[in-house]
């Protein structure tokens, strides 16, 4: 695992690191818009995720999520506002979220 001052300066590693693309969570799983591409919480491993909390504002705090997935052979990034989306995604999804947050 590596230290990060800023979540900027995690992105930035993690694609010289070779996860290139940006994943948005869905409601069942994690979405790939670039490569047209939709992954379940069974297609994909969490690697490494890094939390960032705000200084001044709670509002900022995030979580990144390095993800891999032999689906598509794909490597992509994960920015989660802290907590977020705990109400907004199915059982499997959260429970994959959970075992990498805390």
């Amino acid at each position: 695992m590596h230290i990060y001052e800023t979540i900027t300066e995690a992105v930035a590693d993690l694609e010289m690191r070779g996860y290139e693309y940006d994943l948005n969570l869905t409601a069942d799983g994690l979405e790939c818009k670039s490569l047209d591409l939709f992954l379940m919480p069974e297609e994909f491993e969490i690697d490494e995720f890094y939390r960032f909390e705000g200084m001044t504002d709670p509002d900022d705090s995030a979580v990144i999520y390095a993800v891999s997935s032999p689906v598509g052979n794909l490597k992509g990034v994960v920015i989660d506002a802290y907590g977020v989306y705990a109400e907004n995604v199915s059982p499997e999804l959260l429970d994959k979220l959970k075992m990498h947050h805390g």
